[in-house]
């Protein structure tokens, strides 16, 4: 597996202190290799380490409940401090407690967990101050690729752009044993995690709502939006239930939701915002046939970078026609056009367009797939492929 130093540097900073370390992010990231990889890492400087993982039935036999992984911590404890690793620490009944112990003593704790149950809102406030989170997403374009070589594969920018970058799905080799894995992963998110998790009634609802929200990634929506469209096609459903249901989406993190950006009154308007998946695959596994939506994965790749460089992102409300992304990092603002190619003029002139009106205090940027060079004396243009690879904008 690679080493992720993007987000165990964040994690560096917080080793000695008292604060529960929580790493999280949606099913089949790499919380679990990220947990193993920062123990590695405090062991080399001959720290003392204590791993459990709780999706072990012996480890779960054992310690299980909090009073018992109490104790069995306490044998481990000694002159020096102890770092400890808890991984699906929500499989231990009464977990939160024990969490809210140890960091007490004399240890580090860092903890994993399945998402819905680990980021709930109980929890949170049984630790209120106590915490610090690392959100782990799934691979970047970089990422997949020097995974893909150590498991000796290709993996082009076009099987990205279907694919997407959960490290499991690259181990399969074929098309078909893709779409395997990664609908058994979206069944487990949907049904297992969520429908159980919030003992949801109209399943069917829940699913078809989901379903159309994944495969409308990169659009504009508002709550009302959605449940006239629903209802458009036969699903009765109200705009709170709807704001319910993209709730637990987002707690799961199955989706991002970004705002609108008004350059009028410098702020976010939190009544319609875009609506990203958090990764591409899931909107590929349902597609029809072999009828990928390049276009509009390609725009979500684009946030997912842009959120991995440490932007800011919106969505900016020009006067003409909305850009895509506001991403702004230390002060620097820079406006950004995403789209599949502009090689037809017509495309060309839509894309360009939608800066019409805005001066030169920032950067203007447009992201295709094409190959040639279509920058203009006031626009940059980047090509996808070199943009996979920018550490800065």
């Amino acid at each position: 597996m690679i080493n992720r130093e993007r987000y165990i540097s964040a994690i560096r900073s917080f080793y000695e202190s008292d604060l529960v370390k929580i790493i999280t992010g949606i099913r089949r990231c790499g919380k679990s290799v990220i947990l193993k990889q920062v123990m590695t890492e405090l062991k080399g400087k001959g720290r003392k380490c204590l791993f459990l993982d709780f999706d072990l039935r012996p480890t779960r036999v054992k310690i299980p409940d909090a009073d018992a992984l109490i104790e069995y911590v306490s044998g481990y404890l000694g002159d020096e401090k102890l770092y400890v690793f808890l991984d699906e620490i929500q499989n231990v009944s009464g977990w939160n407690e024990a969490c809210r112990t140890l960091r007490l003593y004399d240890c580090s704790l860092f903890i994993t967990g399945s998402n819905s149950k680990l980021l709930s809102k109980e929890f949170t406030r049984e630790l209120s101050g106590r915490y610090v989170s690392f959100r782990i997403r799934p691979f970047v374009y970089r990422e997949a690729l020097e995974y893909a070589g150590q498991l000796g594969k290709d993996y082009s920018v076009n099987d990205y752009l279907i694919w997407g970058g959960f490290p499991a799905s690259l181990e399969q080799q074929e098309a078909d044993a893709k779409k395997r894995y990664l609908n058994d992963l979206n069944s487990t998110i949907i049904y297992n995690d969520l429908e159980n998790r919030y003992n949801i009634r109209k399943k069917d609802v829940f699913e078809r709502v989901t379903d159309y929200v994944l495969i409308s990634n990169a659009r504009v929506f508002s709550a009302k939006s959605i449940t006239d469209y629903m209802r458009s096609h036969g699903v009765s459903v109200s705009v709170p239930t709807i704001i319910k249901y993209l709730g637990y989406l987002k707690e799961a993190y199955v989706i991002e939701d970004v705002e609108l950006y008004s350059p009028k009154a410098k702020a976010k308007l939190n009544y319609y915002y875009k609506l990203f998946d958090e990764d591409v695959s899931f909107n590929s596994i349902r597609a029809s046939g072999n009828r990928y939506d390049m276009t509009h994965n390609l725009e979500n790749v684009v946030l997912n970078e842009l959120i991995y460089m440490g932007y800011e992102v919106s969505v900016y409300d020009n006067k003409v026609r909305e850009i895509d992304f506001r991403a702004e990092k230390e002060g620097k603002v820079y406006l950004i056009q995403v789209s599949y190619s502009v090689t037809d003029e017509k495309a060309y002139e839509r894309e360009f367009s939608a800066f019409k009106g805005i001066d030169n205090s920032v950067k203007k940027i447009i992201i295709t797939n094409d190959e040639n060079d279509y920058s203009t004396s006031t626009v940059y243009h980047y090509k996808l492929k070199d943009f996979l690879f920018m550490e800065e904008l």
